[in-house]
């Protein structure tokens, strides 16, 4: 799966990485088993449930309330650890729906080798299920909604999508709705202040658009302002996806190209400038409804507010250097599976492809000029490499 789906998106995403991240094991004994049912030790579940890819996964939610124009908040809090736990529960899931292909192509892996017992796996993907829904519950109604499309796009992805054509189409959806689901509580937080009395404040992104005062800024128009900022993370979640179908054979360079190519635009668009966020309610205490453009490095009102010329300036370097992180993190791997299709290259295209989600979500973060958020899941990078060496993402 890549990217969890949330892979994804969480584990499809949300558990998306899973199919992406089949490789090799930790070499880690066999836990006694208690009333007939294997548990499995500790390190046998890191390696079951991926907890090196975890670190790809905050990032979805905080692209997703930067993409909306407002700060991360409680209730984003909330939609990230609802994204990790989705995300593992469709790790879990995926490897309990694979048991019979990893016990001939992966015996190794923590079911087939009997490390852990099947009906440990599917009941833990169900219990790290039905926490983040009621983690949503938290978070506002729109964010739950989008917490149950998650969970179902999850499961059906495992169950029975994966191995259709409708599959990488499934990944990207599942991560695509995990960073909506960021925006749909952050944003809800700002509908119950506006509900309250408080001040309204500006949702823009330089992705996409919707900003309001007062009752037009509720998370509805929120989650649409992350629509164009989620398809992108949906897009590099196809490629990877597509690619990772091929994983265990090998020998196929169409995929990896197409990924190449996907990858190449991607980085053009992460580079370009988008739209910042100046003036909030909260922030400037007026709560007023201002947007500061910068489209094709041509300025637009951004003059209008102080110390906004230095954001600009230093949002482009950022955005600048997280663009060329992700495309040198994606590109090479992809690269070198299409001049060799073996399946160790294709697994470590693979691998790049799910570490490429981190840079990815900085530089969307950082192209509606959330640079906090930007630094913050870019901050992540050298802990998913740390924990890699431990635990493969593939």
């Amino acid at each position: 799966m890549t990217g969890g789906a949330v892979g994804a998106g969480a584990g499809a995403s949300v558990g998306a990485d899973r199919d992406a991240g089949r490789g090799s094991g930790t070499g880690v004994g066999r836990a006694e088993p208690r009333g007939g049912v294997r548990l499995g030790a500790g390190r046998d579940w890191a390696e079951l449930l991926r907890v090196s890819a975890l670190f790809t996964v905050p990032g979805d939610a905080l692209a997703g309330a930067a993409a909306t124009g407002l700060r991360p908040n409680r209730r984003t809090l909330l939609a990230i650890a609802a994204s990790l736990s989705l995300y593992e529960a469709g790790m879990a899931l995926n490897d309990w729906a694979d048991r019979a292909e990893d016990a001939i192509e992966r015996p190794h892996r923590p079911l087939p080798s009997g490390r852990i017992a099947p009906s440990a796996a599917l009941g833990a993907a169900a219990a790290l299920t039905a926490g983040p829904l009621a983690l949503a519950v938290g978070a506002g109604r729109p964010a739950l909604t989008v917490a149950g499309g998650l969970a179902a796009t999850i499961w059906a992805y495992d169950l029975g999508l994966k191995h259709t054509p409708a599959g990488p189409a499934a990944m990207a959806t599942a991560r695509a709705l995990d960073l909506l689901l960021g925006a749909a509580a952050t944003s809800a937080a700002t509908s119950a202040s506006t509900a309250a009395g408080g001040y309204g404040t500006v949702a823009s992104s330089g992705l996409g658009s919707g900003s309001g005062l007062g009752s037009g800024l509720g998370s509805g128009s929120g989650v649409r302002a992350a629509v164009p900022t989620a398809l992108v993370l949906g897009a590099h979640t196809l490629a990877v996806t597509a690619v990772s179908r091929r994983e265990a054979q090998g020998g196929s360079t169409a995929a990896p190209l197409c990924a190449l190519a996907a990858t190449a635009a991607l980085t053009q668009l992460l580079a370009r400038s988008g739209g910042a966020r100046t003036g909030t309610g909260p922030r400037g205490g007026l709560g007023t409804v201002g947007r500061a453009w910068r489209i094709g490095g041509v300025p637009g009102s951004a003059s209008a507010y102080p110390g906004s010329a230095w954001r600009t300036g230093a949002r482009g370097a950022v955005q600048a250097a997280l663009a060329a992180t992700y495309a040198a993190t994606a590109a090479r791997p992809l690269f070198h599976a299409a001049l060799n299709p073996s399946p160790q290259l294709t697994q470590r295209a693979v691998g790049g492809g799910i570490r490429a989600m981190i840079p990815l979500q900085a530089a969307l973060s950082a192209r509606t000029g959330a640079l906090g958020s930007a630094l913050l899941t870019a901050a992540l990078a050298p802990a998913a490499r740390k924990f890699g060496r431990k635990v493969s993402v593939t």
